[in-house]
């Protein structure tokens, strides 16, 4: 399942972004292999959510909200 959609995302993003194959040596976007992991294994929504919202945060902004 993972190759599949690792397989269908980099073919959708080089038709969309050509230049992507000539920055990338051997043209490929993934690396090999994969890291899976449920909620419940480790951690909970909560968790999750803060992730998702400090997702292309500088780590400092984010050192300084957990501080506040």
């Amino acid at each position: 399942m993972v190759r599949i959609f690792k397989s269908l995302t980099a073919k959708h993003l080089f038709r969309r972004f050509p230049e992507l194959k000539k920055e990338l040596w051997g043209g490929e976007f993934w690396s090999d292999g994969f890291y899976l992991a449920t909620v419940s294994e480790r951690g909970n929504w909560k968790v999750v959510e803060k992730y998702i919202a400090n997702q292309g945060k500088t780590k400092e902004a984010v050192q300084l909200r957990l501080l506040i």
